[in-house]
């Protein structure tokens, strides 16, 4: 069974144990075995960090959700978990709940007048590119890997 590491930010959530629950039980039934970042029972940046990336190297698979959190970006946490995941050659699936792209959403420039970029993809290039981006939530982005495998 291919192991797919869970990277977002339900793992701030009040319930994130049980929400991590769900989800690797939404795993098993696309025939997969799910890893969630509370499984590590760590404690302090250092050793939690550690033993995310440890999991990251361990899996086949990476889902993350890339839903803006804090903003109209993704959690900065996962979009590490996804570079790195990349640089280690991992298949990575990116979820949004929303797929229009980033021109579409914030026009030409955003709320400070920068330029948003105009490549027609739901997030930034650099993850946009070397992942797969499904529109949807977990189990739209578990059934686009389990089509795959």
């Amino acid at each position: 069974m291919k192991k797919i590491y869970l990277a977002g930010f339900s793992v701030f959530a009040d319930n994130a144990v049980q929400i991590g629950m769900e989800m690797k039980r939404l795993c098993s039934e696309y025939g997969f075995e799910g890893l969630y970042p509370l499984d590590n029972e760590c404690s302090g940046a250092e050793e939690i960090f550690r033993a995310n990336t440890a999991m990251i190297r361990e899996c086949d698979i990476v889902a993350a959700d890339m839903a803006s959190f804090r903003g109209c970006e993704p959690d900065s946490g996962t979009a590490f978990e996804v570079g790195y995941a990349c640089a280690l050659g991992k298949k990575v699936y990116c979820y949004i709940p929303d797929g229009r792209s980033l021109r579409e959403k914030f026009g030409e420039r955003d709320e400070n007048g920068y330029n948003v970029e105009d490549f027609g993809l739901p997030l930034n290039l650099m993850i946009a590119v070397p992942a797969k981006v499904v529109c949807g939530g977990l189990e739209e982005c578990l059934k686009a890997a389990a089509k795959d495998e």
